[in-house]
């Protein structure tokens, strides 16, 4: 339901995943020559997995200021059977455009024009924001996602296609403005406004508009002829056609702001790999310098990490991927992009003198297999387990502080639940991706798991705020340890739904004031249902105005249900009509919250629930899905016949509601499914390769 709700236009995507199979064995390293470079690229990308992860890819290879390998696979237009061609092909590189737009900073930084210690208001005035901490928000904090601003990522209607609509980077970020929360350099989060600003200032500084600056100074010095921030007519005939996970064609969107410096760069191959070899090489390519060989230093620079295996970013760029027992190299930098179709991931090891670029029309998880596959190949050195000095593990008592629910920073809908592990050194955690799995302690902050050997850290603040940084849902930022729960006056600690409601209460979605009452028995309308699923869920109302004579034009709640009746949540044969201030039945709830889950669970999983009591005939398929996995309260009984009686046609009472919602942050619902999968019967083949290539991607990199 959160990855459902909450869509994400671009990450660096979310991934609940484990880390891939290489393509070579361990053991068989190789030296990095044209050969094996060309030999690897195509063993991969033939390979079933990878098929299956991709439409159309390109990919370079560059190392000690030369090409290796620089090439094409599959198709750019899966219709017209147009292959990619690396020089040609242009795709949207998302937040690899990150990296371009720091560069171009530190140019100015380089001239004397930016102080990267400087309050970033010095070079972008007229911007108004909340800022309660002695701290101002410095250009450095920019660069290095630790602004503390509240989270500011794309909006739905960013991408649309008017392409004669042009909204201006100072336009969108007065609309758009955020508010410092955190202490302006006290956690990470990915913070794709802190690149709009960023974007702002080459353009104020410099005095030119930001598309110019980067062609001129940027671009056109590299040879880089087929990148560019801005989609002209050149760029729809180059640009590859983006697909979807069963690789259906996307139509041709444009993106505001215009330009969008954290993520609207169009490129090819090709060129990155120009910028990589510059870069490679002290900021020099064929005598053209676009960096001094100090700020190339300065950029491959960590500037902070939750622990010393675990980095956070750089002057634009971020940690690599997790390697299972290795953690991220601080030798390796890396940038990740996705937007709607498309996936990118550019790595550069300095001291190798290497790097690669790839770039592929399907937002998805290609990336996460070619990553090992080619460290594990060529420089398995940086998958070498970490060595830890001798460490005593912490008591029970002792880790007791890092027990709680938290949040995601950027992404409020992941939750994770830390519980104490049974003996000293272990903790327990859970989400409703991956299901439990224990921490084993392996120093004073930092545990491994044992579902792949990864790496999951803390970090405790001097004001008692705790943060984690965890290798699976989003390891690009922090999550965010809940407040401690001081319950309800009317909400004893032994009631079956006291855990759902201090859980949520932890999560900051009720208030956190024991003099308040809850009110458990009181029942829900529909108006207050949709508002508390999509609000829990972070999505913003609705700006479209509803119908003058729909019954919930003029209701407080109309932009939540407008959004819902959007979203699809709400469907109905009179349209005009919701009933707002109507008790809401737990069966309609139910029907909503599947509306939305239906898109990701067949319901043909769940098909086999038995169901007593009365249900409506257009619930029954909901019903069964959301007691098939757990979505429900301590109410609902599995009877002597194996039957289980929902109460679906009584109202819905606030205890009941908040059980829902707890279970939807963290029952581990993906998992179930999965499980229900592997037990469906499978279809016999005579040729196994051809049915897993013929396979869908289950990859689901735009979420949350």
């Amino acid at each position: 339901m959160a990855f459902i709700l909450s869509l994400s236009l671009w990450a660096p995507a979310v991934h609940a995943e484990t880390a891939a199979v290489p393509v070579t064995e361990k053991g068989q390293t190789k030296a990095l020559t044209n050969e094996s470079a060309s030999a690897f690229l195509d063993t991969f990308f033939d390979s079933p997995e990878a098929k299956a992860q991709y439409v159309g890819a390109s990919v370079v290879v560059v190392k000690d200021g030369k090409v290796l390998a620089e090439k094409g696979y599959g198709y750019a237009d899966q219709e017209d059977k147009t292959p990619v061609d690396p020089k040609s092909t242009a795709f949207r590189v998302a937040s690899v455009s990150k990296t371009f737009t720091a560069a171009a900073v530190m140019q100015l930084v380089e001239q004397g024009k930016v102080d990267l210690q400087a309050d970033f208001q010095t070079y972008v005035k007229g911007l108004e924001f909340d800022n309660p901490f002695d701290k101002p928000v410095t250009v450095e904090n920019l660069l290095t996602h630790t602004t503390g601003f509240e989270i500011r990522d794309p909006q739905q209607e960013d991408i649309h296609a008017d392409f004669n609509k042009t909204v201006t980077m100072e336009e969108y970020a007065q609309q758009h403005m955020p508010p410092v929360v955190r202490e302006p350099g006290s956690a990470y989060m990915y913070d794709n406004f802190s690149f709009l600003l960023l974007g702002m200032i080459v353009e104020n500084v410099s005095g030119e508009p930001f598309e110019t600056y980067m062609q001129q100074h940027i671009f056109k010095p590299l040879g880089m002829d087929n990148s560019s921030f801005v989609l002209s007519d050149k760029f729809k005939d180059q640009l590859a056609t983006g697909y979807d996970a069963v690789h259906k064609p996307l139509d041709l969107y444009t993106i505001s702001p215009t330009p969008m410096p954290q993520g609207g760069m169009l490129s090819t191959a090709e060129d990155i790999g120009n910028f990589m070899i510059a870069f490679l090489n002290d900021g020099v390519k064929d005598n053209e310098r676009i960096l001094k060989e100090s700020t190339v230093k300065s950029m491959e620079q960590y500037r902070s990490s939750i622990h010393p295996v675990l980095p956070d970013t750089t002057y634009g760029f971020e940690a690599a991927f997790q390697l299972p027992g290795a953690g991220s190299s601080p030798e390796i930098i890396t940038k990740a992009g996705d937007l709607v179709g498309f996936s990118s991931y550019l790595f550069l090891i300095p001291e190798q003198n290497t790097g690669v670029f790839l770039t592929y029309n399907q937002a998805g998880a290609l990336r996460n297999l070619f990553y090992p596959a080619f460290i594990q190949t060529f420089f398995p050195q940086y998958a070498e387990p970490v060595e830890f000095k001798d460490f005593t593990p912490q008591s029970t008592e002792e880790l007791q502080r890092f027990a709680g629910l938290y949040a995601d920073l950027r992404l409020s809908t992941i939750v994770s639940s830390l519980k104490d592990g049974t003996e000293s050194g272990q903790l327990s955690i859970s989400d409703a991706f991956l299901g439990q799995r224990p921490l084993i302690q392996v120093d004073e902050t930092l545990f491994k798991d044992e579902l792949t050997g990864q790496f999951t850290a803390f970090k405790e603040n001097a004001d008692g705020t705790i943060y984690m940084k965890e290798p699976y849902l989003n390891p690009l930022g922090y999550e965010k340890k809940g407040q401690q729960p001081q319950g309800f006056r009317d909400v004893r600690p032994e009631s079956p739904y006291a855990e759902a409601i201090y859980g949520l209460q932890s999560l900051g979605h009720y208030d956190n004031d024991a003099t308040e009452a809850f009110q458990p028995k009181s029942a829900v309308t529909r108006a207050e249902f949709i508002e508390d699923v999509l609000k829990m869920s972070g999505l913003k109302p609705s700006k479209t105005t509803p119908p003058a004579d729909t019954d919930w034009a003029n209701h407080p709640a109309a932009g939540y249900i407008q959004l819902g009746y959007e979203s699809g949540m709400i469907t109905g044969a009179d349209s005009k009509q919701f009933k707002p201030d109507q008790v809401i039945t737990r069966q309609e709830a139910m029907v909503m919250i599947w509306r939305s889950l239906q898109l990701q669970y067949p319901n043909e999983l769940f098909q086999d629930v038995k169901l007593a009591g009365h249900t409506d005939k257009w619930a029954v398929p909901a019903i069964q899905m959301m007691v098939k996995l757990g979505i429900h309260g301590p109410e609902v009984k599995v009877l002597e016949d194996g039957s289980v009686d929902v109460l679906a046609r009584k109202p819905l009472i606030r205890q009941e509601e908040a059980a829902i919602m707890y279970q939807l942050f963290t029952q581990p619902t993906d998992k179930i499914v999965s499980e229900l999968m592997a037990q469906q019967p499978q279809p016999a083949t005579s040729n196994v390769d051809e049915a897993v290539e013929e396979q869908p991607s289950s990859a689901n990199t735009e979420t949350p």
